[in-house]
């Protein structure tokens, strides 16, 4: 897989995945896609595993759980296989495109159907489709790049993002796996860094507080974290974390090293109104960082 990955592609690369991020991650929070879940007879979390693995096939619960990495088990366990019992895969995989088309519909109003929607979708999916050929290790990636791709242009956009997040997050797991860090471990190292609150980290993927504090302790006994009162990395915890997120970064760059900076700097500020709409409405926590993004 030959490709640029000097320090200045990195860096671009990084920018175009974290500017469009919100405009795909708007799925997980959409109270629409939750109302087609809910159609098929689940809850929002039981949709959000089934929707999102949902091109695995009738994936069993240990394929999810090695896949998705940070979640607990537990969490998927109760989740899958018995959303494959309310409803097929390909139903919950069009439950999620629905959901994602009426909420993008409901936010961005007529920008879904402008030119600069047009222009984003071109380039967006000039990306994605350079990652196509190189599945080998990214099993969920796979999976995704494998579904049809949609006519509309907002949902190509859309699309082709899914495919890029999840082209990066299967090499982001095999970095986790490289370095010696379980789903868990990924976590508590993560919220370490104080770029998301603990609480949010452990809640949302159903740690207990005494499965969190234990791999506290282990992280410690590693040299990961420091002994002191609050969650900080030792200064060998962050070097390791960022050698973790270079090795990520390196991973994912195909796609933006392909498209070249120009247009990625063009797709940027296309997309960066429309990850802007809806992180306002669906992701509070991604406006500060998009708002202080340049162009």
């Amino acid at each position: 897989m030959p490709q640029n990955t000097d320090r200045d592609s990195l860096v671009f690369a990084r920018q175009t995945w974290r500017t469009l991020e919100p405009y795909h991650g708007a799925v997980y929070f959409s109270p629409e896609a939750a109302g087609k879940y809910a159609e098929l007879g689940v809850d929002a979390r039981t949709g959000y595993f089934a929707s999102r693995s949902a091109a695995l096939g009738a994936a069993p619960a240990e394929l999810v759980i090695a896949t998705f990495y940070n979640f607990n088990p537990q969490l998927v366990r109760r989740a899958i296989p018995a959303a494959w019992e309310a409803a097929t895969p390909q139903r919950f995989a069009a439950a999620r495109l629905s959901g994602i088309d009426t909420t993008l519909r409901r936010i961005l109003g007529a920008d879904v159907s402008s030119p600069a929607m047009a222009r984003a979708a071109e380039l967006a999916r000039t990306a994605a489709e350079a990652t196509v050929g190189h599945p080998q290790g990214r099993p969920l990636f796979a999976a995704h790049a494998a579904l049809p791709w949609p006519s509309a242009p907002h949902l190509v956009l859309w699309h082709a993002q899914t495919l890029l997040r999840e082209f990066r997050g299967d090499g982001h797991v095999a970095a986790l796996v490289a370095a010696g860090l379980s789903g868990l471990d990924a976590l508590v190292t993560h919220a370490a860094t104080g770029d998301i609150d603990a609480e949010v980290l452990r809640g949302s993927r159903a740690w207990t507080p005494e499965q969190w504090e234990q791999a506290v302790r282990n992280l410690r006994e590693r040299g990961w974290l420091d002994d002191g009162p609050h969650l900080t990395l030792t200064d060998d915890g962050r070097r390791r974390r960022a050698e973790i997120e270079h090795t990520t970064d390196r991973l994912a760059a195909l796609p933006y090293t392909t498209l070249g900076p120009d247009a990625c700097a063009e797709l940027r500020s296309l997309v960066r109104p429309f990850s802007l709409a809806v992180a306002k409405e669906l992701i509070p926590w991604a406006v500060d960082r998009l708002s202080e993004e340049s162009a």
